[in-house]
């Protein structure tokens, strides 16, 4: 089935106005609010967001420049998101909301005009635009996450968890790679609750959202929210309900990572 990008913009709008909300009543001194994110504070979760959001705007727009200009220098190690998000702290939290808002509505204008299969430059393998917008909303609920945290707000999960889990999932090989391992030959088999699956009037609920052919020895299995939370590592993996059968499947539940760049830090365990 072809993808439908303008369904993916409206997610990754819908994602946005979630974290706006949480955002733009905050005083001064909130947008300095420490977030798990060791040394990163919100108003970093969010020039993260809008210097990502121009990177992508400008992969599309303007690859040579792109190519040059940011994918050089974070090859070369000189464009860390710690630098990125140290660049930006003399920013006032309505610059840094105003920055992102802005950046964001080019974005979705931007990719509204693309081929759902566009080819664009990223940093790494070159992804189609299909993929750059399921980045941006994965990144988006990830970094909301921390912000959401930060705050002590519990989020509601949406159906938008689908494209977080399908990018956790297609991640296996890069998440061996980039650790130095050698990715698996064998299979793994996902197979996740939605949310609101117990709740049959929840428009999120409904059948288990599965990967990988059914037969397979190795599988990975619970809710879908926690799944989201492991790859993208705002969870440590025994805060979680999410289980492996199988060595393949074990072994990369503790590497696994649905974004791009060396391996995370994760998260520290909170269960006692």
């Amino acid at each position: 089935m072809p993808v439908d990008l303008r369904e993916l913009l409206g997610d990754l709008a819908a994602e946005t106005a979630q974290l706006r909300i949480l955002v733009t009543d905050l005083t001064e001194p909130g947008w300095r609010t420490p977030t798990p994110a060791v040394g990163w504070t919100i108003g970093d979760q969010i020039s993260h967001l809008a210097f990502f959001d121009d990177a992508a705007i400008t992969s599309a727009t303007d690859p040579e420049r792109f190519g040059t200009e940011l994918a050089v220098p974070a090859q070369a190690g000189d464009l860390s998101t710690d630098d990125i998000a140290a660049r930006y702290r003399d920013r006032t939290g309505a610059e840094l909301l105003d920055w992102f808002v802005g950046s964001r509505d080019r974005l979705i204008e931007t990719f509204g005009a693309l081929d759902p299969a566009d080819r664009l430059p990223w940093f790494g393998p070159s992804m189609s635009a299909a993929s750059s917008v399921t980045a941006r909303i994965m990144e988006t609920w990830a970094h909301g996450q921390d912000v959401a945290d930060a705050l002590g707000v519990t989020r509601e999960p949406t159906g938008r968890l689908r494209h977080i889990a399908h990018i956790g999932v297609w991640a296996l090989p890069f998440s061996f790679a980039v650790n130095g391992l050698t990715p698996p030959d064998k299979p793994v088999r996902v197979e996740l609750t939605p949310p609101g699956a117990e709740d049959s009037a929840s428009p999120a609920g409904g059948e288990a959202w599965t990967w990988g052919p059914a037969d397979a020895i190795d599988r990975v299995s619970g809710p879908a929210v926690d799944f989201c939370l492991l790859v993208t590592q705002r969870r440590h993996r025994d805060d979680t309900a999410i289980q492996a059968h199988g060595q393949v499947a074990d072994q990369w539940l503790g590497i696994a990572q649905a974004f791009a760049g060396p391996p995370g830090t994760g998260r520290q365990r909170k269960r006692t």
